[in-house]
């Protein structure tokens, strides 16, 4: 499996999250860069999680059918948005309730587009779905403590 290269112009690699794309700010989805996405992609899929969360991984956003053009733009729908942790199809920003926490966004590259009813559809769907389909993956990790 190929490895994608996942980037944000708005933080670093295990950098802190600017508070514009948190709870503390505009609570936006900051912009992706995907680099090395396989010549035969035909979507992507994002899931950002928090394994930090205090009632265990807490799914901030879950996105398919994302065109495989390399970015997603800040505070955008790129693709079908199913359900995160609190039920919701939308990126629901960070807001940690203590600490400084880990958010994961991972992105996989598809050989297909994939046919889910987003109302139902969240992260453990998701990645049912994608099994035997997957081309390539990254992530790019970001922190964030509040400013309290």
């Amino acid at each position: 499996m190929v490895d994608l290269t996942v980037k944000s112009s708005a933080f670093e690699n295990r950098q802190q999250i600017p508070s514009k794309y948190t709870c503390d700010g505009q609570e936006i989805n900051p912009p992706l860069t995907i680099e090395g996405i396989p010549a035969e992609t035909k979507t992507l899929a994002l899931v950002i999680d928090d394994p930090d969360a205090t009632i265990g991984t807490f799914d901030h956003w879950v996105v398919w059918n994302i065109p495989p053009n390399g970015k997603i733009e800040e505070n955008s729908v790129p693709g079908t948005q199913g359900l995160n942790s609190a039920g919701q199809r939308a990126y629901y920003c960070m807001a940690p309730p203590s600490g400084n926490h880990r958010y994961f966004f991972k992105v996989y590259a598809l050989d297909t587009t994939l046919d889910l009813k987003p109302e139902s559809t969240g992260k453990k769907a998701l990645e049912k779905a994608m099994q035997g389909h997957i081309l390539a993956k990254g992530e790019l990790v970001g922190l964030y403590r509040r400013k309290r």
